[in-house]
């Protein structure tokens, strides 16, 4: 059976995944709906990423080279980014169907999509995200990077769960119906 590629995303009520210069202060960081996220994460063995996700680690203590997860194997996609002496869990590819379709098809927990926003437009005008699990942040951010990036294309979801949370954060799973 393939593997499901989850996208497991904090977004704004407006559909932003962060604001201009990656700004996430509007964001819920802690109570029992991040805890759940957290625990979430540990179900996981591979991550997909864009390469500004993966940087963007960086301004929390992430060393060039160094699994932001160091219990998953990291995919991450960039045509431009160079790490010396990466960890061997590290693994970094230029956009790739092909693989993504291998990682899908190969042994293990679903995948993890951790972001961003241009990755994920990518794999959801391919059609290759499976489940989409939104930590529903109770604000309005107005702009910054969207959910989706700048992809067009439109799907309808189907409902499968929907969590309520402290500080209003609600962490609600639905299917891509392709």
């Amino acid at each position: 059976m393939p593997r499901k590629i989850i996208y497991y995303v904090a977004a704004s009520i407006d559909g932003f995944i962060s604001g201009p210069g990656d700004d996430i202060s509007g964001f819920v960081a802690d109570g029992n709906g991040v805890e759940k996220y957290l625990a979430d994460l540990q179900e996981f063995d591979t991550v997909i990423m864009g390469r500004k996700t993966y940087e963007f680690g960086y301004k929390y203590g992430l060393k060039p080279g160094q699994p932001a997860y160091p219990h998953m194997e990291h995919y991450i996609f960039s045509r431009t980014l160079k790490l010396e002496n990466a960890h061997e869990k590290i693994h970094i590819h230029p956009p790739d169907l092909d693989l993504i379709q291998n990682l899908k098809s190969a042994e293990g927990t679903p995948v993890y999509l951790c972001g961003g926003g241009v990755l994920a437009g990518w794999l959801l005008e391919n059609e290759l995200i499976d489940i989409l699990k939104i930590k529903l942040n109770p604000f309005i951010q107005g702009e910054g990077v969207r959910i989706f990036g700048d992809s067009k294309k439109t799907y309808q979801l189907q409902l499968l769960e929907k969590e309520t949370f402290e500080n209003g954060l609600q962490i609600i799973s639905y299917k891509i119906l392709y």
